[in-house]
């Protein structure tokens, strides 16, 4: 191996709901990468919350499934807080090797990969890694968190409540009806890909709703429906961020729900860029930035937004490790703007060593 490679490690799988969802943009990532630059090592975490390093990890993403991963090869892995790049070992007997690594990709979507945890794990361990910090990881994972601040930060968007597991038996549906008007849409507060997510026209609905939501997660959106454009931005780090041309989701189910986005494919039409006005082409750019600062975010986001009839630009939501399949926005908003896959890649891996020195330079003592 040439002593200029650098050394990345990429995680895919984990314990979410998105699980296969990751699989898929891990695939397509270890596919588009310059080999010329990094020496890969895939690391695969089970849904029950293992980690493994795969020496092929082809088999597993093609059949979408990490099973069996001991018997198949896998090595057990183990990360020590502060090693640094000597940070993951075997924990297998009777060796225990280490496995060199100079930065972590994590292509984790989801609770357990998006929302800190991990990155939490990888500032312990002292390793560089892509996209958002502990910090605008947890707040893009929680949309009551994120619309709060959103709307602290005057952008602009849907009215809401957020609803505990516990408070459920005690609210009434009626009075929050009537206050954010039906049609709703009801979120897990920390979930992504629009698991759980159902669109309700009356009570009855909106309680069932609730229900499998709560199955998600112990926090859930109750949110008024925004008949619109979809569209959507990615944004790359920098001073000042940049952001791509905008895309547009046009569904072909009722709203964009799992099903249209990855069982169905003739679930939705993507169309990138789109075609907006000059002037809500700015807006929609210039709101993303302002999203992606307000929010914390460091690395990597894609940032949605409606765009009501009469021009009104409302921000959904932000996607800290958005998806990276062949047909994800965020990379294909990135080739429309002149950066094909490889070239975001070595961007967000150069934005990860970056922030690595600057965390790094800080004084830990106050002498």
């Amino acid at each position: 191996m040439s002593a200029s490679k650098l050394r990345l490690a990429v995680l895919f799988g984990g314990r979410s709901a998105e699980h296969e969802v990751s699989l898929i943009s891990a695939r397509n990532v270890l596919e588009s990468i310059d080999t010329n630059r990094y020496h890969l090592l895939s690391i695969g975490i089970t849904r029950e919350g293992e980690w493994f390093l795969l020496p092929d990890p082809t088999p597993f993403l093609s059949s979408g499934k990490l099973e069996n991963l001991r018997a198949k090869g896998g090595k057990p892995l183990a990360l020590i807080p502060g090693a640094g790049k000597n940070a993951f070992i075997e924990i297998s007997p009777p060796r225990y090797p280490v496995h060199p690594v100079d930065v972590v990709l994590p292509i984790l979507h989801g609770p357990g990969g998006e929302d800190g945890t991990v990155q939490g794990l990888l500032e312990t361990a002292l390793l560089p890694y892509v996209g958002a910090g502990v910090t605008g990881s947890a707040i893009g994972m929680d949309k009551d968190v994120m619309k709060r601040l959103l709307r602290e930060g005057s952008l602009p968007v849907a009215h809401f409540v957020a609803v505990r597991r516990e408070e459920f038996p005690h609210i009434k549906l009626e009075d929050i009806c009537d206050n954010l008007d039906l049609p709703l849409f009801i979120k897990p507060a920390s979930l992504g890909s629009s698991v759980g997510i159902h669109k309700a026209n009356n009570i009855k609905e909106v309680r069932i709703a609730l229900d499998d939501a709560f199955c998600y997660d112990t926090k859930v959106i109750i949110e008024e429906a925004i008949s619109g454009r979809e569209i959507e931005c990615s944004v790359l780090d920098g001073s000042p961020p940049s952001v791509s041309l905008p895309g547009e989701i046009r569904p072909r189910h009722e709203f964009y729900s799992y099903e249209a986005k990855y069982l169905d494919q003739e679930g939705a039409e993507l169309i990138a860029p789109a075609v907006l006005p000059e002037n809500i082409l700015k807006q929609v750019q210039e709101l993303a930035s302002r999203a992606f600062r307000v929010l914390c975010c460091e690395g990597m986001a894609r940032v949605d937004f409606f765009i009501k009839e009469n021009g009104e630009v409302v921000v959904n939501e932000i996607n800290t490790i958005p998806g990276f399949t062949n047909i994800s926005m965020y990379p294909r908003l990135w080739k429309e703007s002149g950066v094909p896959t490889a070239q975001l890649l070595d961007r967000l891996i150069d934005s990860a060593l970056e922030h690595h020195r600057a965390r790094s330079s800080l004084k830990v003592s106050y002498q």
